[in-house]
């Protein structure tokens, strides 16, 4: 069954899928250079990492159709470990050249296994519980830090400073991207058949190279950043990771081990989440858990063959998408296409001018950004309005994992104070002047205060019944509550009965004590209770 879904991933639409790839590949070099040069490796570190991740979770992930590659929420996490390996490396009395990339080829192997763990024990499945405020916020603040980072390409190299464009050239990079997006923009309009960003690509290249004119290129751009180029070989076994394992002493337990939980959690709410939006845009379901698993073998690839390692990147997954890329075959020849652009067509591809990626990039942020949200912004509750907000400018001004777990946080807690002011208790007397508390509501940490405000333990009757029907008890702070209530009654020699309680709680109060089999009424006169005890049964 799995091997025939796998095989209908990949002939489902090999043309799309094979264009689409090749779209993504043009669009995954400069981002996979500018990453590693975030990162302070080498270029072509960035572009193995890219192949690496992209192949095997196209083969082997959750989701056909997603892209992933070299990404820049990892490489700023990266950072501190490279330099401050390749502080300790030069400092050992036999020095070793560039040992904070061996480190991060290390620390890459926990990452791996950090994921595949995750996958294995289902922890992909808690993207569910992400709100659609943070949803909205997620890919408005990235759109934005898409949008931001683009800007940096506008920037040209005079007399050895990064400087921002002025007259001619200027100008001339805008008409490029006006015209990149121009393309992408009407063409859909006359055809769908080929993918709209990589006729773009294709023309406004042939602009330029038959034009003569003088832009920034992918080239121009690698070497700017210090890069020789994209020519290269093959990824190859880094085998002097194993022997370098003596110079992590001191650093494992305070760097390598924290800064592996770190990109291993970064990658995978990247990853879950942008795997959660592409289901939304295909209207399909993937497989978190799968996701994790093949995240989490990547890098492990990754750090034994010489990649920078990443996670899923939701611009170039978008950009698939839309040209049509829906099967494990898109994936699949982006990251060919990559590595034979660094074996094969490096001379090809440095010719290809920046402002096309620009200008694709550019509609990408485009087609991300939720413009809904300034429409339904005074329609839906403040706090998700300001939750929405919140996560958007997190995203912009950490990263996205501080937003989305920010976002999620805040979420709960409003949820939390909603359902605690929710709680109610309505009271009655019966004609053997027995006093019902009937409580509605759930009964959980945040709504204990409430709940025992409602009661009168020194005023009421000698006999006191407390009817959970319309309550359910949610936590161990309600089960105390209703210990504590019950014995507080029982010190006053006054006669309490729970009644209507779930089998659960009953569980957990006998537990806590054996005398409590006094006070829980077992006969059962209302049959909503049975349908609810059955529904719960069968669920446990």
């Amino acid at each position: 069954m799995l091997l025939q879904k796998t095989i209908k991933n990949f002939t489902q639409n090999p043309k799309n899928d094979i264009l689409s790839g090749l779209t993504v590949a043009l669009a995954l070099v400069p981002e996979a250079v500018a990453f590693a040069f975030v990162a302070g490796i080498d270029p072509l570190v960035g572009l193995y990492g890219a192949f690496m991740m992209g192949i095997v979770t196209a083969l082997f992930g959750g989701r056909p159709g997603m892209i992933s590659g070299a990404t820049g929420a990892m490489a700023v996490v990266m950072i501190h470990l490279i330099q401050k390996g390749n502080e300790v490396g030069d400092a050992l009395a036999t020095p070793v050249e560039n040992l904070g990339l061996q480190w991060l080829f290390i620390t890459l192997l926990f990452v791996g296994a950090i994921q595949i763990l995750a996958g294995v024990f289902k922890l992909g499945k808690f993207v569910r519980l992400i709100p659609h405020p943070v949803m909205m916020g997620f890919v408005n603040g990235l759109a934005i830090v898409i949008f931001l980072s683009q800007l940096g390409l506008f920037k040209e190299n005079v007399d050895g400073t990064s400087q921002f464009m002025t007259g001619t050239t200027l100008w001339t990079m805008l008409g490029l991207v006006a015209l990149t997006m121009g393309i992408m923009f009407g063409l859909p309009k006359l055809t769908k058949k080929v993918p709209a960003a990589l006729i773009a690509i294709v023309i406004v290249a042939c602009v330029t190279i038959f034009g003569g004119l003088d832009v920034s290129t992918v080239g121009s751009f690698i070497k700017d950043g210090g890069g020789e180029g994209l020519q290269g070989g093959l990824p190859t076994f880094q085998d002097q990771i194993f022997t370098l394992f003596y110079t992590l002493k001191g650093h494992f337990w305070e760097l390598i081990l924290p800064t592996a939980f770190i990109l291993a959690a970064v990658g995978l709410i990247e990853s879950l989440m942008t795997l959660n939006l592409i289901d939304e845009m295909t209207e399909t379901r993937g497989s978190g858990n799968r996701e994790c698993v093949a995240q989490g073998g990547a890098n492990i690839l990754n750090g034994l063959f010489g990649g920078m390692g990443g996670c899923a990147m939701i611009g170039q997954s978008i950009i698939n998408v839309n040209s049509g890329g829906r099967g494990r075959l898109s994936g699949a020849t982006a990251a060919i296409a990559l590595l034979c652009f660094v074996l094969f067509g490096a001379p090809l591809i440095e010719q290809i001018p920046i402002a096309a990626l620009v200008g694709v990039m550019f509609m990408v942020v485009i087609g991300t950004f939720a413009w809904s949200s300034f429409r339904i912004l005074h329609k839906i509750p403040l706090a998700d309005a300001f939750v929405l907000i919140a996560v958007s400018a997190i995203t912009v001004w950490q990263d996205l994992a501080i937003a989305v777990i920010s976002g999620v946080i805040m979420s709960a807690l409003v949820f939390a104070w909603k359902n605690a002011t929710m709680i109610r208790a309505r009271k009655s007397i019966k004609d053997d002047g027995t006093k019902v508390y009937s409580i509605w509501g759930p009964l959980f940490f945040g709504s204990v205060q409430n709940f025992n405000s409602k009661f009168d333990a020194k005023n009421d009757p000698d006999k006191v019944e407390i009817d959970f029907m319309e309550s359910k008890i949610s936590d161990h702070s309600g089960v105390e509550a209703i210990r504590n209530l019950a014995n507080k009654y029982m010190e006053l020699n006054k006669e309490i009965k729970l009644v209507h309680l779930s089998p659960d709680c009953k569980t957990l109060l006998l537990k806590w004590n054996p005398e409590f089999e006094k006070v829980i009424e077992e006969a059962i006169d209302d049959p909503r209770y049975h349908v609810v005890t059955d529904i719960l049964d069968n669920d446990i």
